[in-house]
């Protein structure tokens, strides 16, 4: 698998205020989105199976998102996605959004792994941390 990764994505009309720019609240499910695309794909099988058949629940610690362009109604943006840190526990991830050439969005996305049952950070499973090792930024 190429260490790129990309997803298009275009601005719906519903994703809009009405001004017909992107509502801020919206750029949290293309940021997520495209993160589950990384993901599944690196995985081989659905995010959410994956990290539950490493017995690991995987919630967001942090997100950030910096606005650099409007994003319009019927925009095609595209969404790379890489991994910017592993850390014991903790994984984040590095999205850059682009419409037609233009840097739109940038954000950071941070997933923390915890144990089902006690609801308390655990080690990033090795087999995960091997495959996210392979996409890291820079």
């Amino acid at each position: 698998m190429s260490n790129k990764f990309s997803i298009r994505r275009r601005v719906r009309f519903g994703d809009c205020d009405p001004g017909g720019v992107i509502y801020t609240p919206n750029i949290g499910f293309y940021v997520v989105e495209a993160i589950r695309s990384f993901m599944d794909k690196l995985l081989e099988a659905p995010m959410e199976r994956a990290f539950f058949d490493m017995g690991i629940l995987p919630p967001a610690k942090a997100f950030s998102v910096e606005f650099v362009s409007f994003m319009k109604w019927d925009d095609e943006i595209d969404i790379s996605v890489s991994v910017k840190n592993i850390g014991t526990s903790s994984f984040t991830f590095l999205l850059a959004g682009h419409c037609a050439n233009d840097h739109v969005f940038s954000s950071e996305f941070t997933q923390v792994c915890i144990d089902p049952e006690t609801k308390r950070p655990t080690p990033i499973p090795q087999a995960l941390r091997d495959k996210l090792a392979e996409h890291l930024d820079g």
